[in-house]
């Protein structure tokens, strides 16, 4: 099994709702990390400028009170020079040409801020510890659904964390190793279809679960699964 690292991170949590930010500060000081909450610009421009060498992630949203979108990312990237992992809001995100344009700065990925507590964690540790971690490219779907893998002779079950085009991970206190082949099958919401994939373990981390890359997947299960990820990546924009 994967021994869970005990490393220390420093985040900062920049989002205008008190909400958000004492739940993603909560969560992170749970699991022994530094959390530092800004409420504006400003105060996140500050902190990068005062901290940079001790940073290892920011949380942003993109709609702060006087901050200009994508420009406030911008701005970000000429004070750290691209060297920060930035992780934006997904409800945040007003269009695709955003995303675009975020992808050109760097940006690391996107999480739910409305995610449930125990997921926030687990949206955060691939990229707290990227060299255990093997991201996905793509846009991350929240999803807690049954699941049932197979390793060898031995099958278990469990539930889902999330889910993109390319893998799914998979909330589990007793992970595989990095590496091992495995075989995953699951229904997605309202279908009647059993989907059935083959992949690898690509990370692993006793305090999160485990995150399978696919392999192998029917073309037609493919294609419900990617639809399923375009149609929910936009559904918790804020008004």
């Amino acid at each position: 099994m994967a021994t869970a690292s005990v490393s220390t991170k420093t985040v900062v949590i920049a989002d205008d709702t008190a909400f958000v930010r004492d739940r993603f500060q909560a969560a992170l000081e749970n699991a022994g990390h530094k959390a530092i909450a800004v409420k504006s610009a400003a105060e996140l421009l500050a902190r990068v400028r005062a901290d940079l060498g001790q940073i290892d992630l920011v949380v942003l949203d993109l709609r702060l009170p006087h901050a200009p979108g994508v420009e406030l990312v911008r701005s970000i990237r000429k004070l750290d020079e691209g060297r920060l992992p930035i992780l934006i809001f997904s409800g945040t995100i007003a269009s695709a040409d955003e995303v675009r344009d975020l992808a050109a700065l760097g940006v690391a990925g996107y999480v739910n801020e409305y995610s449930a507590v125990q997921h926030i964690l687990p949206s955060l540790a691939p990229h707290l510890f990227p060299d255990n971690f093997n991201r996905r490219g793509s846009p991350r779907v929240v999803l807690g659904i049954p699941i049932q893998y197979r390793f060898g002779n031995t099958i278990a079950a469990a539930l889902t964390l999330n889910l993109s085009h390319g893998g799914i991970a998979i909330r589990t206190t007793s992970p595989l190793e990095s590496g091992s082949k495995i075989k995953v099958r699951f229904r997605m919401p309202g279908s009647k279809r059993d989907i059935d994939a083959e992949g690898r373990v690509a990370w692993s981390d006793r305090r999160a679960g485990m995150g399978i890359q696919f392999e192998k997947v029917d073309p037609a299960h493919q294609t419900i699964i990617d639809n399923f990820v375009d149609a929910h990546f936009f559904s918790n924009r804020k008004a």
